[in-house]
């Protein structure tokens, strides 16, 4: 290798990590959450459950919409597939805090 080879190839190997810094110092601001803007945990729990009980809602009134011939079936379905995601990611949920609440209780006092 020559000399201006070696000499390049440590220019690109000293600048990276560099530029890579410089790029990260200025990304994170727009990362990182302001504290007015971070929901606490009982807004954020609040909000899945509107989402949840809004989901329903939509799919009732669609299967509604369906049985006197007002909607398509492709929306049924649709419609149908999203309540059941909804329900099994709550049941989900609901598995997960049952599972904490005995594992709390198994801790010795």
């Amino acid at each position: 290798m020559d000399m201006k080879a070696v000499s390049a190839i440590q220019k690109f190997t000293n600048a990276r990590p560099s530029v890579a810094i410089e790029s990260y110092a200025q990304a994170r601001p727009a990362t990182e959450p302001t504290p007015d803007e971070t929901p606490s945990v009982m807004e954020s729990m609040g909000k899945v459950a509107l989402d949840f009980a809004q989901t329903l809602k939509e799919s009732e009134e669609t299967a509604k919409a369906s049985m006197i011939g007002d909607a398509d079936p492709h929306a049924l379905v649709q419609a149908l597939a999203q309540t059941e995601l909804a329900v099994e990611a709550a049941v989900s949920v609901r598995n997960k805090v049952v599972e904490a609440y005995q594992e709390i209780l198994r801790m010795p006092v």
